[in-house]
Parts: C-alpha cells; sequence; structure tokens
C-alpha cells in the first residue's frame, strides 16, 4: 500500500525522538522535531548531525545523503507548527500516561483530521491513550529500537480502537522507513518490552545473588544465544530509571511476581546510576 504522508512531527527530541526523527529525514520526510525548550531540540539535533557524520565516516550514508537528510529536519518548539501539516505525528515522550494522554489531547487540536497520531510508547496501553485522541480511531503505537537509526524492528500496536487504514497506512509509512514490521495487539508490554524485560530483570537478579558478573551474563547471552547486546548492558542503554518504570508498570497489569522489579535495580535508580545517560549503571560510561 502506498501512503500519502508527506511531513512527520517527532515529539520529543530525547534518547528515541532524535533517533526517530534522524530515520525519517533519512527516508525522504520533511521532519518537525519538537521539544518543551530550544536546548532540548538543539541537543537533538546536534545527536542527528554526529550520527550522520560517523554514518559518512564508516560509509554507511554519503557526505550528500547525510547533508540532505539533516536539511529536512525542521527544530522547534511550537507544537502547533510540528503538527499543523503533518501526516504522521510520532509521540516520544517520557514512559508517563498522565504526560502522555495530555499530549494526544493537544495534538488533536492541533493536527490536521486526517494525520495518523502514533505513540513510540514501549509498554503503556495504547487503547488508554487513545482514549484521549478526538479521533482514537487514528491512532496506534509505533515502537522504535534503541537506536532507531541502527535497529530495524519496529514494533506496531494496534489499539481497540485502530482502524483497518490506520494500520495499513502505518506499515506503509514504516516500509519506506526502511522497518522490519511485526504487529501486535494492545496489552501490556506488547511482545518484545515483555520478552525483554523478563530477561534483564532475572540478569538483575543474579548480579544481586552473586551468580555471576554483569559481564559475564552479557557474554553468556550474546555467545550462547547469539544476541547482539546483552540485557544488562541493553538496561544501561535503555536507561534504569525507564526500565524501572517499565517493570512498575507491567507488576501491576499482569499477574504473577515475575516482573516485579529487583531491589538492586531500586536501589541504582535511587543512587542516580541510571546507566549510559548518568555515566555510570552496570557498566561504567564515559
Amino acid at each position: 500500500m502506498t501512503t500519502n504522508v508527506k511531513r512527520i512531527a517527532v515529539l520529543g527530541a530525547g534518547t528515541m525522538g532524535h533517533g526517530i526523527a534522524q530515520v525519517a529525514a533519512q527516508s525522504g520526510f520533511r521532519t518537525a522535531l519538537y521539544d518543551l525548550e530550544s536546548s532540548l531540540v538543539e541537543g537533538g539535533v546536534s545527536r542527528i548531525r554526529a550520527n550522520l557524520a560517523q554514518g559518512v565516516e564508516r560509509g554507511k550514508v554519503s557526505a550528500e545523503e547525510a547533508e540532505a537528510a539533516l536539511g529536512r529536519v525542521d527544530p522547534t518548539t511550537d507544537l502547533e507548527a510540528a503538527v499543523g501539516d503533518a501526516g504522521l505525528v510520532i509521540e516520544a515522550a517520557p514512559e508517563r500516561m498522565d504526560l502522555k494522554t495530555s499530549l494526544f489531547r493537544d495534538v488533536s487540536a492541533l493536527a490536521p483530521e486526517a494525520a495518523i497520531l502514533a505513540t513510540n510508547t514501549s509498554s503503556l496501553s495504547i487503547s488508554e491513550i487513545a482514549r484521549a485522541a478526538a479521533r482514537p480511531e487514528r491512532v496506534l503505537g509505533m515502537h522504535f529500537f534503541n537506536p532507531p537509526y541502527v535497529l530495524k524492528l519496529l514494533e506496531i500496536v494496534r489499539a481497540e480502537q485502530t482502524s483497518d487504514e490506520t494500520l495499513a497506512a502505518g506499515r506503509a509509512v514504516a516500509e519506506r522507513m526502511g522497518r522490519e514490521v511485526i504487529t501486535v495487539t494492545d496489552s501490556p508490554g506488547f511482545a518484545t518490552s515483555r520478552l525483554g524485560l523478563v530477561i534483564g530483570l532475572e540478569a538483575m537478579r543474579m548480579v544481586e545473588q552473586g551468580v555471576a558478573s554483569a559481564e559475564d551474563i552479557d557474554r553468556a547471552m550474546e555467545l550462547g544465544y547469539r544476541h547482539p547486546v546483552g540485557p544488562l548492558k541493553l538496561t544501561d542503554l535503555v536507561g534504569l530509571d525507564v526500565r524501572l518504570d517499565i517493570a512498575r508498570y507491567l507488576d501491576r497489569h499482569l499477574e504473577g511476581a515475575r516482573f516485579r522489579p529487583p531491589e538492586i535495580l531500586e536501589r541504582m535508580v535511587k543512587e542516580g546510576k541510571l546507566g549510559k545517560k548518568s555515566g555510570g549503571g552496570f557498566y561504567r560510561w564515559k
């Protein structure tokens, strides 16, 4: 199926948002990158520029393609300007339901009626987010993986309200972005977060119990199961605070104790050890 989406708005210029914007711009879409403060937007654009420069150095992208992609990114702190003519809005705000539903209410009033509204949440209910939108049938989940410009997987999540047309249009955009798409129905943690978090939490318990070092646990999964990144290094990359929020959410919404956050995770977050973004977690980061 073809899609008439020409402009994409990405809401949030942080870890995921700037990467999603980069993928959209490299795929030929005019892309608005929005955040609340100009320093956050400028930081996101700087990271896109650095990513593209590294891609040129490695021969993954030509200098001309990198320059063209960067030229398609429109940084802004004006929400109406970001979404006013967007065919697709992708929300990449922090994993808080109140924040996301508030944002979807605002975007519904500003975006075109035909726009698709997508959330990049990795665990929260898409159906609940959709209820905050004026046109819930136009809402779906588009869960990218970190970093989006490297990892091709895209999990499209169908809410209770998502129409067939919206689902097909979302898949068409994803395919134009060169994504490998899986489709799941809305349930806590979807497919990827639910599976990945079980492994990650158990790896943390093993560290806590002195079974093995973080490095050896990660090597076991990388060499024995061919995971490209071990579960503890991945936790550092995602952010321990983000994983704790997801674990708490799944623990509330799924039966059994398998998603109950281990004490080591609670303690490390309390101490400010959030992973790569804070300089330390299960590993030390420069």
